[in-house]
């Protein structure tokens, strides 16, 4: 007597799903629409609430004269006397200002305390800032210091990444830096017996000056 194996079985329970007809098939997502929620307040309010949320600290600028001073200001209150600048348009208009810095690489591993960089854009759902390998301090002022300083301006805000993507297309085509990433908050990790610690993997603290530029014009 003919006993079906499994291979037999497999093929007749396939044969007969095939032979009903097919179940409910659900529409085709549409891949043109957002998968985000529109934001509610104003990008630099949403901004500024949720770069707070990731423990960053935000200090605001009305212009540039009074980023100088806020700058100043910080430094003193920090007590910050190595605060190493890398980028050229920024050691003129610091030097120009009056706020001292250093702007060579001599003892950089020793001696940061703190590092001024510019960004690429910052990310209004999620908080983040936008920076690559092509401002000219490169990976290393925003890993070795302790405090990474940020300024920025009002017009670099954009909804999200697919939006700072554009403008970093738009800025460096037809190569895009060889490296690109969102800073969010301060570096922090959980790993060891899941206690909070700052600093693991770069600074301890993150601090953005964030120039109104829409009111200077």
């Amino acid at each position: 007597m003919y006993e079906a194996r499994s291979k037999d079985i497999v093929l007749r329970k396939i044969r007969e799903a095939l032979a009903k007809s097919a179940p409910f098939v659900p529409p085709t997502p549409d891949s043109s629409t957002s998968v985000y929620q529109p934001l509610d307040e104003d990008l630099s309010i949403e901004f500024a609430t949720n770069f707070l949320n990731t423990g960053g600290k935000f200090i605001y600028c009305e212009s540039e004269e009074n980023f100088y001073d806020q700058l100043f200001e910080y430094k003193q209150e920090n007590q910050i006397n190595n605060l190493y600048v890398w980028q050229s348009s920024l050691k003129k208009q610091l030097y120009a200002a009056g706020v001292n810095f250093i702007g060579d690489e001599k003892d950089f591993l020793k001696k940061a305390e703190a590092s001024l960089t510019t960004c690429e854009a910052l990310l209004a759902r999620t908080g983040s800032i936008l920076v690559s390998s092509a401002n000219s301090g490169g990976r290393r002022l925003s890993i070795y210091p302790e405090k990474q300083l940020v300024v920025a301006r009002t017009t670099q805000l954009v909804p999200d990444i697919k939006e700072a993507l554009y403008v970093l297309r738009e800025k460096y085509a037809p190569k895009l830096p060889s490296m690109i990433s969102m800073v969010s908050g301060p570096s922090r990790t959980a790993d060891i017996e899941k206690t909070l610690v700052l600093g693991a993997h770069g600074p301890k603290q993150l601090v953005l000056f964030l120039i109104d530029d829409l009111l200077e014009d």
